[in-house]
């Protein structure tokens, strides 16, 4: 799995308008066909209309993130936000295709409303049989150091 950073989210950090230790956070599936753009989607409004539609046991606007936890890794030189795993049980029919993963801020208004963090791309479509649960474990986002 790759993760794609929106460009949103950096500046929103360094503007102080998004706090991830009090935020509430959210985890939506995309449909067939999505591609991430790290540049244009910032807010949750620019992708919803690719989300997987409810059904099968998905929700549109996806599951809330549990199991916050940040943390100071002075050994890489970054920050670590960690969730717990997020899951979906299939039922009444599949779940999916799925392509990738949005993981967005449902707290904030502005400047930009449920702002993206990133994309989790699953390396091609992912589908979860009825009866099955689609989970996506290992959830986190790094801030490193940068260069001056």
């Amino acid at each position: 799995m790759a993760t794609t950073l929106s460009n949103k989210v950096t500046f929103m950090l360094t503007n102080a308008s998004m706090n991830f230790a009090t935020n509430s956070f959210r985890l939506i599936l995309m449909a067939s066909g999505f591609v991430f753009n790290e540049d244009t989607h910032d807010g949750y409004a620019d992708v919803s209309a690719s989300e997987l539609p409810t059904g099968n046991g998905y929700t549109a606007t996806g599951v809330a993130l549990t199991g916050i936890v940040i943390s100071e890794d002075d050994t890489d030189n970054r920050t670590e936000i960690t969730w717990s795993n997020a899951s979906w049980t299939a039922s009444g029919g599949a779940i999916g295709p799925t392509p990738g993963a949005i993981l967005y801020d449902d707290t904030v208004a502005a400047p930009t409303a449920d702002p993206i963090i990133g994309y989790i791309d699953f390396g091609g479509n992912q589908t979860q049989a009825a009866g099955g649960v689609l989970t996506i474990s290992g959830l986190e986002f790094r801030i490193g150091k940068a260069a001056v």
